[in-house]
């Protein structure tokens, strides 16, 4: 590709410091697959699962089975996995309009939420049908050092507080992903408080850790299937997993009251579903090298990364601060030419939906919008700092990664 043997060089340090960091990953993939693979055989899931279903979607099997093995890998009692989601807004919203009601009060204990929110609940722009719209509040409790506040989380919680909400990753935000000891240290003391609804925003986390926020207690965890829970393989959808009271109460919301998760043709659907989750743990890996392989190229050449190579990584998203919008557009090009897709396309800023400033993206990808696969986007807002997530494989994540580095300058040898 005609890289700088300079470049090539930063590479390869890179590639050597991060190399006992891949094989953690790798052995984290190995026992995930390993539950995957025991919720399937557990469900005897079949080829009879694929089958198309139109119509009402009645006695679908397959969805149902479905279902029961996404709860089981999620380590909870009930899920409603379903092609049917536009979004991860779509879903986060269905999730909050099942789960709150009129005079209810949304607390959102790790800051503002991302932009795509804004709308849905409301309490800024009062848009029409959102949450405020309804007469839900809201407040916000602001993180502390980076972490949730706990003693400021204790003083908001009231009775109307009916649903208590995490953002797992941090979005646009210069803060920290959420751990699995932030979730095993604060939901049991909030559980002895407060009997609303513990729910997290779990986009760009899933098969990163261990466990999810369902095995420390969340009643409802939510995200996009063309996220990392899709592994790649999903064109379409999202998913809410929690506790069975939570996970009805959304099937009533998605659905219709008293039809739920019963009905909803799948149109040949289940198989992508059942194929992306059970490649979902092998492709979080790759995307997470892709990640770790990133910080440390852009550190090695000057750049302020986060996290660092040497953090220890809780969701796919790295950022990298390039402090300049020319910078950040050179950077997007540089990805874009070295996708799969559309690699002839250069990207701009442009107003985008939902949010407040001018977004560049660099998306060269199968499926549109689909952050498990490389991908890379900016508010162009100081400090302008470029967000990076996915990467079907760590080879062509490195290439295009390369790619982006080669239009930045060297800011150290």
């Amino acid at each position: 590709m005609n890289f700088s043997s300079e470049l090539l060089q930063a590479a390869s340090r890179a590639e050597a410091r991060v190399r006992e960091r891949f094989e953690e990953i790798d052995a984290r993939s190995f026992r995930l697959t390993e539950r995957v693979l025991r919720a399937f055989s557990e469900h005897k899931v079949d080829a009879a699962c694929f089958d198309s279903v139109s119509g009402y979607g009645y006695d679908d099997r397959g969805r149902e089975i479905l279902d029961r093995v996404f709860a089981d890998v999620f380590e909870c009692e009930a899920a409603l996995v379903r092609h049917n989601f536009v979004s991860g807004t779509h879903a986060l919203t269905v999730g909050l309009f099942g789960l709150l009601r009129p005079g209810d009060t949304l607390l959102c204990v790790t800051g503002e939420p991302y932009d795509t929110l804004d709308d849905v609940i409301g309490a800024k722009s009062h848009t029409p049908g959102s949450l405020y719209d309804f007469g839900v509040n809201f407040e916000v409790v602001e993180l502390k050092d980076g972490k949730p506040d706990r003693e400021a989380i204790l003083s908001a919680l009231t009775p109307k507080v009916k649903v208590v909400y995490f953002q797992r990753s941090r979005g646009y935000a210069d803060r920290p992903t959420l751990t699995e000891a932030d979730f095993a240290h604060l939901f049991p003391l909030l559980r002895e408080k407060t009997d609303a609804f513990l729910v997290v925003d779990n986009c760009y986390g899933e098969f990163v850790s261990d466990h999810e926020p369902t095995y420390y207690g969340a009643d409802l965890v939510i995200g996009s299937l063309i996220k990392n829970a899709g592994g790649g393989m999903c064109e379409t959808g999202g998913y809410l997993a929690g506790s069975q009271r939570a996970v009805d109460l959304c099937a009533d919301r998605l659905t219709a009251p008293g039809l739920g998760g019963h009905v909803g043709a799948t149109l040949g659907q289940n198989k992508n579903l059942f194929k992306g989750l059970f490649y979902a743990p092998h492709t979080t890996a790759q995307a997470l090298k892709s990640a770790l392989f990133a910080a440390a190229l852009f550190e090695e050449i000057g750049y302020e990364v986060s996290p660092t190579p040497d953090e220890e990584r809780f969701d796919i998203i790295q950022s990298v601060f390039l402090r300049d919008a020319e910078k950040v557009i050179a950077f997007c090009g540089g990805l874009q030419e070295m996708s799969p897709v559309d690699s002839y396309v250069t990207p701009l800023p442009a107003p985008m939906p939902g949010y407040a400033h001018e977004v560049i993206m660099a998306a060269g990808t199968f499926t549109q919008g689909a952050s498990i696969e490389l991908s890379a986007d900016a508010p162009m807002r100081e400090p302008y700092t470029v967000y990076l997530q996915g990467g079907l494989t760590y080879e062509s994540a490195k290439l295009a990664l390369l790619s982006a580095a080669a239009r930045l300058p060297v800011v150290k040898q």
